[in-house]
């Protein structure tokens, strides 16, 4: 399955415990897309958090977090993983 790490950007204000609540919701839905989160990272100092993911396709990342929470990606890129 394609692994994808997505970009959201402008997460101003952005608090270590609403990200940790917002994964939570994504892990409570992703089932439902074919899709499992496996981490997410966050900058403050450059505003942006990055999750990734296994899914079927760009799309069914994306619906997770639309479902989940509202808080779709700016950006979401296929990626490998390296070793």
């Amino acid at each position: 399955m394609p692994l994808y790490m997505d970009v959201h950007k402008n997460a101003k204000g952005i608090t270590k415990e609403a990200l940790e609540e917002a994964h939570k919701k994504d892990l409570e839905v992703q089932g439902k897309h074919g899709v499992s989160f496996k981490s997410y990272w966050y900058s403050e100092a450059e505003e942006k958090v990055f999750c990734l993911c296994d899914a079927p396709n760009k799309e069914a990342a994306m619906a997770v977090h639309a479902e989940a929470h509202g808080g779709v990606a700016d950006e979401v890129i296929e990626v490998q993983e390296g070793n």
